[in-house]
């Protein structure tokens, strides 16, 4: 069995993992929703399933050997009955988690993702955690803002080290495809600080356009967050990392270099792959 099953094949980290196996040529298959709208590489196998319906996932396991796990939502409700099933079938999981802290037996979490590590890690499976810092791909949220020259959020001066999704798939795909990665958690970031005030004018430099940062004051954006994605605990989780940024600036980790051989791109790189999508 040397199969891989996909999770997250068609999101922003998913589909640059398909495309670099894919190229590879390897035996890939992803799962998702609809087959009949997924857009794929070609030569990877869409089969439908759904990481909130466990159900679902036995004929997508078939053969396989390694799962690479991207959590759907802000809820691991159902992630117990989805690792237990993996566990049967598969023998090794790679999962995309985040910049978050070991627990220890029986400590409370924080964010589903803890919730999902530590089922992994009582699984059997052999297993790798990454664990991205920021993403840079979440500015994309401010594109509309970006287009009407002046960006309206919470803490301006929070210094992030924000990852471009293609190193996140580019380590993935690393993972996946070579040994010696057994119960290493890597945390990924991009290789360098900007405030969030910086990000912006970053921006507006790559797209030719003056675009100004005014602080909008958290309980406002709470409001708004919690309107956008309804999930108060996640929502306040965030502005509370957010506000740690001020005084305590995001890590900046080498492990990209380490495992790629290559420093990992900036946020401007970044900004000019997705010139368009703030134009």
């Amino acid at each position: 069995m040397t199969k891989i099953l996909l999770t997250g094949a068609t999101g922003n980290v998913g589909k640059h993992v398909a495309d670099q196996l894919a190229d590879a040529g390897l035996d890939v298959r992803a799962l998702v929703r609809d087959p009949s709208r997924a857009t794929l590489p070609a030569g990877v196998e869409a089969i439908r399933g759904d990481l909130t319906v466990p159900d679902t996932l036995g004929p997508a396991l078939k053969d396989v050997e390694t799962v690479f796990l991207v959590w759907p939502g802000f809820s691991a409700e159902t992630a117990a009955a989805v690792v237990k099933t993996i566990a049967g079938r598969a023998r090794r999981i790679v999962y995309l988690s985040a910049d978050v802290a070991d627990l220890q037996e029986g400590e409370q979490s924080t964010i589903f993702h803890q919730d999902v590590e530590r089922l992994i890690r009582h699984s059997g499976l052999t297993w790798t955690f990454l664990r991205p810092c920021g993403f840079a791909t979440n500015t994309l949220g401010w594109a509309d803002q970006i287009r009407q020259g002046v960006v309206r959020w919470p803490y301006g001066e929070a210094s992030r080290s924000l990852i471009h999704e293609k190193d996140i798939a580019a380590v993935a795909a690393h993972v996946l495809t070579s040994a010696g990665h057994g119960g290493a958690a890597y945390v990924l970031s991009g290789p360098e600080r900007l405030t969030q005030a910086e990000q912006v004018r970053v921006i507006g430099e790559v797209v030719g356009r003056e675009v100004r940062w005014e602080d909008l004051p958290p309980e406002v954006a709470r409001e708004e967050l919690l309107a956008a994605w309804g999930d108060a605990t996640f929502v306040d989780g965030a502005l509370r990392g957010w506000a740690s940024f001020v005084t305590e600036p995001e890590k900046v980790t080498g492990t990209v270099r380490t495992l790629l051989g290559r420093p990992a791109l900036t946020f401007r790189q970044w900004a000019e792959d997705h010139a368009a999508d703030f134009r």
